[in-house]
């Protein structure tokens, strides 16, 4: 599939004249530059980053994040209009008419990027219904509710999900900077991260009982920021997908 935005950058002279939009742009608020891509205006148009500084005249933003979570990201639109940048600023091109390019290692790190923003997200819901069970002694139990086996089950539980995903993400990273081969395991190693996320954020909840949906208490919040995950592309339901379309080719060409 070849992909083609619809941010323009146009020739003219030395210098590219960008105009268009990006969505989602993560911590704009405090960038100083962002890397765009774009549809080059040439005779042979090109699909480019472009390296554009965020106090440039004519770009400006728009405040459209308004998720569930992850509000602190500030992930706002920027829009471009006639946008000057020297000609050199390009950071990497290819001929439009050709799929993007997606180098193995490249696509694995930023997939091991994203699992880890999220497996730090559990890991803070885990600390703090671990302080939370370690200390809060209700008058009915007489001792804290770290003594409930039901309560340690699921701490147990979370510890498991923790420690996989910190053995995933440390084997995928040690894969990359080793350069050694690792296909699809950026996205089964993402997939598995965030859904161990989501499952640890929502047991925490469960466990702190009515205190952890007080908004003073952050777990809601952990919550919410991990179920964010989901949103990233390409989505759980489309890696599966591609792992099936991998499964099954493999299948069919063996006798």
């Amino acid at each position: 599939m070849v992909y083609c935005p619809e941010t323009i950058a146009r020739r003219v002279g030395e210098t590219w004249r960008i105009t268009g939009r990006k969505s989602y742009v993560t911590g704009i608020p405090i960038l100083k530059w962002v890397a765009l891509l774009a549809l080059t205006d040439e005779e042979t148009p090109r699909l480019a980053s472009f390296l554009i500084p965020t106090d440039a005249p004519g770009l400006h933003i728009e405040k459209t994040w308004n998720a569930a979570g992850m509000h602190a990201t500030a992930s706002d639109d920027i829009i471009l209009d006639d946008v000057v940048i020297p000609v050199d600023d390009i950071i990497e091109a290819q001929p439009a008419s050709e799929p993007i390019a997606r180098h193995e290692h490249a696509t694995a790190f930023f997939f091991s990027l994203i699992g880890a923003v999220y497996h730090g997200v559990a890991r803070s819901a885990r600390d703090r219904v671990l302080h939370f069970a370690a200390h809060h002694a209700p008058a009915s139990l007489g001792a804290p509710i770290a003594t409930v086996p039901r309560i340690q089950d699921g701490l147990g539980e979370i510890e498991i999900r923790l420690a996989t995903n910190e053995r995933l993400l440390r084997s995928l990273g040690e894969d990359v900077d080793a350069e050694r081969p690792v296909g699809m395991d950026g996205m089964s190693v993402r997939h598995v991260v965030i859904d161990n996320a989501v499952a640890v954020t929502n047991l925490a909840l469960e466990l702190a009982g009515n205190p952890g949906l007080n908004r003073d208490f952050q777990l809601e919040r952990h919550h919410r920021d991990a179920i964010t995950a989901r949103s990233h592309a390409p989505q759980s339901h489309m890696i599966r997908a591609i792992a099936a379309k991998s499964a099954l080719a493999r299948a069919s060409a063996s006798k």
